[in-house]
């Protein structure tokens, strides 16, 4: 089994036309999605530059023709459901149906700081997570919807002439521990991961995790009564990771051990000028493994 390609180019590049320029590079190359962070910033580059995920996705959705593009990934952390939906719905009619959105529970960093609210417990993320995520699904589904929970209220969110894609686009739900296994079994169209946290987890370790969060990812998804094979099954290959990438026979290797776990999609950092990512030398063999 071939796996698919993604590439996530991050939206630091500056000045603006040089994220245009890598976009369109990764289209080329054909991958099938491009995706960018969705911060307001990031602690490892959090003294550069740094634009704004949607309208870099704009200027993308109107500079390509083919790749699909998305958010990897948006929250609660500051995204408010009703405004994030319009904006949404807008960049799936920019792009003539080619968005994805990737979603997640946010962590504990700076935009879950930015907005001066107090600190919340993992439990309480999740469940802001869970009511932000069913809100989210209503608000892109129906032409006018009201919503109120704990976390979030909108009342006659209007969204016309809503998504190209119907019944809506795509959620692709980052999700690791067992209440959001659920929710990604719930509304996702596809799941990413980017394995237990750390830039220095061993290789065999990194594997391991991502094949034991997959086997429960299949029993969730039994649970809510769907196919386990419905899901697009994605793993996101770390900023700093660089062991994939030693040689060839490394990164096919890994690909033929990410396909035994149920994965069907890798997602890599595209190369960037300060030498993370995907280093310059390797992209040849990495489109060549997965059949570009």
């Amino acid at each position: 089994m071939t796996l698919d390609l993604s590439a996530v180019v991050l939206p630091d590049r500056h000045p603006v036309p040089l994220f245009l320029d890598d976009v369109r590079a990764a289209e080329r190359a054909g991958v099938r999605t491009v995706w960018t962070y969705d911060h307001l910033t990031w602690p490892l580059l959090a003294d550069g530059p740094w634009h704004a995920a949607v309208p870099l996705l704009a200027a993308a959705a109107v500079g390509t023709e083919r790749v699909r593009l998305g958010t990897l990934v948006a929250s609660p952390n500051f995204r408010h459901p009703a405004p994030f939906a319009k904006e949404l719905m807008t960049l799936d009619q920019l792009s003539g149906g080619r968005l994805d959105v990737g979603v997640g529970v946010g962590t504990e960093g700076p935009d879950a700081r930015v907005l001066g609210g107090p600190p919340l417990t993992r439990a309480e993320r999740t469940e802001r997570f869970a009511e932000w995520l069913a809100a989210l699904d209503r608000l892109l589904v129906e032409p006018v919807a009201t919503v109120q929970g704990a976390w979030f209220t909108a009342v006659d969110a209007h969204q016309i002439p809503g998504c190209v894609q119907r019944p809506r686009l795509p959620f692709t739900v980052a999700a690791t521990g067992p209440r959001a296994l659920r929710l990604a079994a719930r509304y996702g169209s596809a799941w990413v991961t980017y394995g237990p946290f750390g830039a220095d987890v061993p290789a065999d370790e990194w594997l391991a995790a991502i094949a034991e969060q997959s086997r429960r990812l299949t029993a969730a998804l039994e649970q809510e009564g769907r196919d386990p094979g419905e899901l697009r099954r994605s793993v996101l290959v770390g900023l700093e990771v660089a062991w994939p990438f030693e040689s060839r026979e490394r990164y096919l290797d890994t690909l033929g051990r990410l396909a035994e776990a149920g994965i069907t999609e890798v997602a890599v950092h595209w190369p960037r000028p300060d030498g993370r990512g995907v280093p310059e030398p390797a992209l040849p063999f990495v489109a060549e493994a997965h059949g570009l």
